[in-house]
């Protein structure tokens, strides 16, 4: 199995996924005239004033649950693999990625709000990458290929979020908690599953709580934490800073030698953690009530940069700062050691242990704990938000069929099979509780290429639409009015949900 894993992921990502990622940010960069620089105030602006209804979250609440997705391992044993396969360098790349692909979310997640939809079961909003490539061709000739093509990234959805990506998690999880605490992995699986269960019963409403509550304070505590131990290594940063960008693009000396493995590992673990092109943030951001779909962008590109420019960078300066790090030959721990900072002791496993005895250096004692109560946190609410994903697309899958009436049973086939979803993906968590590192994070990895490839190929095909939406909310916004969006003008069509909006709001004001 480890070895058709490694197979698999040597064709998924191979050069040409890194130079899609790179290159698709730096053209919708270009394109967007930098949306994520110019734009800064609204986003922070959207966050504050966002509306929210009984079918749809605030824009906060929307950005957390993003952020829940977003922020989980790859944010601590991510940064950790990163360095200890492709050098201090791959820092420097994952915080490109993390530049050019706040871009990249803007799009995507204008994208999911243009088309979002009501769900038929519940009436909350749902919308993502299978619901964008549907209804964006529905009324041309294209149609059966967007239908087919979306199809397909809901499968692929389903399976990476119901299943591959969920073990990665709760195996960064059990092992953080066995490390600090001596607790069996079987164990940790029991605690997390009873949790993990009576959240995602509770639905969308219940999912958006719970990430807007944890998801803030968990990310506020653990960039504190980093910015004191960097406090106590302060004259080691300038040093730190260095070495990245040095290791970033410097062939001839030391880790340079890396550097082709810097930008894959960089833009690989990047592209894990902040996901940006990935596909799942449109999820959240289809689920969030805004009066434009711009605006939900916004608030969605501004996460890609509190996951990798804080968040990961906390983790990267926590190791480097302190020299708790090493760097191998190859892409495993026993292989040959290029160099290291020193701190590490022993022969800690790739990962979470790396942060941990980094943070005992300034804090001796508590950082097992400390790393192991982050994780907690961190890799639940990510769990959290993969079910919600999965079963956004479960949904898209089952269409009308999700309300049909089971023979003998009496049950809707969408509640039927969205029960089996919750059964698949507690399996999935406790089975990466007692996997191998290395096992789950090559399930991991796979979930999130295979939706890549797709959905960044897909949104090629549709940005024109964002960027009419990007241009009539700037409009709106230089004539100091609430942007409000009108799919039909702009000649976005299959924007079902915002035509039918637009009859609704001008019948209510002739009413006026």
């Amino acid at each position: 199995m480890s070895e058709l894993l490694a197979t698999l992921n040597e064709y998924v990502w191979s050069k040409g996924l890194i130079f899609l990622c790179l290159g698709v940010g730096i053209f919708f960069s270009i394109r967007s005239r930098l949306v994520q620089v110019r734009q800064i105030p609204a986003m922070l602006g959207q966050l504050k004033k966002g509306e929210s209804s009984d079918s749809g979250v605030s824009s906060f609440q929307a950005l957390a649950m993003s952020l829940a997705g977003r922020v989980g391992t790859g944010n601590i044993a991510g940064v950790a693999t990163a360095i200890a396969f492709g050098g201090p360098g791959a820092v420097f790349w994952m915080w490109a990625m993390a530049f050019l692909g706040a871009s990249t979310s803007f799009v995507e997640c204008t994208l999911g709000q243009i088309y979002k939809e009501r769900d038929q079961l519940t009436g909350e909003y749902r919308g993502g990458p299978a619901y964008y490539f549907r209804r964006a061709f529905a009324h041309t000739k294209f149609a059966v290929a967007g239908k087919v093509y979306g199809l397909a990234f809901a499968a692929v959805t389903v399976l990476a979020c119901g299943l591959l990506m969920p073990m990665v998690q709760s195996n960064s999880m059990a092992a953080a908690m066995e490390s600090a605490w001596g607790i069996e992995p079987w164990i940790a699986a029991v605690g997390v599953v009873i949790v993990l269960a009576f959240v995602i019963i509770g639905g969308v409403k219940r999912i958006a709580t719970f990430a807007s509550v944890v998801v803030p304070v968990m990310a506020v505590l653990y960039i504190v934490a980093a910015l004191i131990i960097m406090a106590f290594n302060l004259d080691a940063v300038p040093g730190v800073i260095g070495l990245i960008i040095s290791d970033a693009f410097d062939l001839s000396a030391g880790f340079g030698a890396l550097v082709g493995t810097a930008v894959l590992w960089g833009v690989k673990r990047g592209v894990y953690s902040n996901e940006a092109g990935q596909g799942t943030g449109p999820h959240a951001a289809a689920a969030a009530e805004v009066s434009h779909p711009a605006k939900q962008g916004l608030a969605q590109a501004f996460a890609v940069y509190v996951d990798t420019l804080f968040v990961c960078s906390a983790t990267a300066f926590i190791i480097l700062s302190t020299g708790a790090y090493r760097v191998f030959e190859g892409e495993s721990n026993t292989d040959p050691v290029k160099s290291e900072g020193g701190a590490l002791i022993g022969n800690p496993t790739v990962g979470p242990a790396y942060a941990q005895q980094g943070f005992d250096t300034v804090f001796n004692g508590a950082g097992a704990s400390f790393i192991a109560i982050s994780l907690a946190f961190f890799c639940f609410t990510t769990i959290v938000a993969y079910y919600y994903m999965a079963e956004t697309n479960l949904r898209f899958i089952m269409g009308r069929a999700a309300t049909a009436l089971i023979p003998g049973l009496g049950s809707p086939v969408g509640k039927v099979l969205t029960m089996l979803l919750q059964v698949l993906i507690l399996v999935s968590v406790t089975i990466g509780c007692v996997s191998e590192a290395k096992d789950a994070w090559a399930m991991g990895d796979l979930g999130v290429g295979l939706m890549a490839w797709l959905n960044i190929l897909g949104i090629l095909v549709l940005q024109n639409a964002a960027f009419a939406a990007l241009r009539d909310f700037e409009r709106q916004q230089k004539m100091g009015i609430d942007p409000q969006f009108d799919p039909t003008p702009l000649g976005i069509v299959g924007a079902t949900f915002w035509e039918k909006r637009t009859v609704e709001r001008d019948r209510e004001r002739v009413l006026e």
